[in-house]
């Protein structure tokens, strides 16, 4: 059986339904110098663990969510809507 990813909006789908995007990364400030830029677009560390990572529900409900997924065991932990991440980041 494929590995299933629990969606908030369509529930259970197999991973083949969703492309991963990229991390979730702090974007350095506007005005911040060229190397700040050049090194948020074009440097990674590449740390095993868990991370937070973009994701497209595709095949889906087309929406962008944000995923928590072990780089080691793939194994993908929490979901939720990107929309409802970034508010929650705002909100004191």
């Amino acid at each position: 059986m494929a590995s299933l990813i629990s969606c908030p909006h369509c529930g259970a789908r197999p991973k083949e339904e969703f492309t991963i995007k990229g991390a979730v990364l702090s974007r350095p400030a506007a005005d911040a110098g060229h190397q700040a830029w050049t090194d948020y677009v074009y440097l990674r560390d590449n740390p095993r663990g868990t991370h937070r990572e973009y994701w497209h529900h595709t095949s889906g409900c087309r929406r962008w969510l944000v995923v928590t997924r072990d780089t080691v065991s793939h194994e993908v932990g929490f979901c939720q809507d990107a929309a409802a991440a970034k508010l929650a980041e705002v909100r004191p």
